[in-house]
């Protein structure tokens, strides 16, 4: 399978794919049989002022949707071939942190840094799951951990928002994998001008975390869910992520 380019030239969800060949699922799909590809994202993380964790988590989530729209990765940009490698397999995504030196040398590869109130971050093109640029390869993948050091605001029920699970505990770098993962499962489910228009009013989002009871109707509500694949730090099939966007609550 290949990925579908709309009118727009902006990625949309892969053609003629069948429901339960989700990049997500666990059980082995078709996606398994292709070359296994991983999206890079680092999170600079300074010992002296570390980023808040919310504000990073959104800002990951805010970098895949630029990688997602940018125009090198559409049609017959350069990154363009890499990506649809990428989303005919599983949607991986591998958050690492750098600091000082590393930042700088990470900042050096082709990529795009995206920048919160606290966080930045710089995703990459899909590189081979074994294929890790030297400077990327050597960054810590483990134990990252943030903290809020104030109460996080309401969500804004007029802007997209990604509900993490309240019952998995996950690392600050799994937590922005994850919301990565639900931002995109979101983009794939809206029409072409939907796209566009979040793309052209940068990407507003918001991640919060629900109460047990909300939890639960989110993930029975239709919405889409992310169901972690098991790879690293938490149990298969573990629903990490629902995707609310305002156009897909109609």
């Amino acid at each position: 399978m290949s990925s579908d380019q709309n009118s727009a030239g902006i990625p949309g969800p892969q053609a003629g794919q069948d429901p339960g060949d989700s990049p997500f699922r666990v059980e082995p799909t078709p996606r398994d049989e292709a070359p296994q590809y991983v999206l890079p994202l680092v999170a600079r993380i300074e010992r002296a002022e570390p980023p808040h964790r919310t504000d990073a988590l959104e800002t990951a989530a805010r970098a895949v949707l630029v990688m997602l729209g940018d125009e090198r990765s559409l049609g017959d940009g350069e990154w363009a071939q890499a990506m649809r490698d990428w989303q005919d397999a599983r949607i991986r995504k591998v958050v690492r942190r750098a600091r000082g030196a590393e930042w700088r040398r990470a900042e050096a590869l082709p990529g795009i840094t995206v920048t919160g109130k606290s966080a930045e971050v710089r995703v990459f093109p899909p590189i081979p799951l074994d294929g890790w640029p030297k400077d990327l390869a050597k960054l810590q993948v483990s134990g990252t951990d943030l903290d809020d050091p104030e109460p996080v605001p309401p969500a804004d029920a007029t802007a997209p928002v990604l509900w993490m699970s309240p019952d998995v505990d996950m690392s600050a770098g799994k937590a922005m994998a994850q919301a990565g993962h639900g931002a995109q499962l979101a983009w794939w489910e809206l029409s072409d001008d939907e796209r566009t228009a979040w793309r052209d009013a940068g990407y507003p989002l918001s991640v919060r975390t629900p109460d047990a009871a909300l939890w639960r109707e989110l993930v029975a509500s239709g919405l889409p869910v992310v169901r972690d694949a098991g790879f690293t730090e938490i149990a298969p099939g573990s629903c990490t992520v629902v995707a609310d966007h305002p156009a897909l609550r109609r």
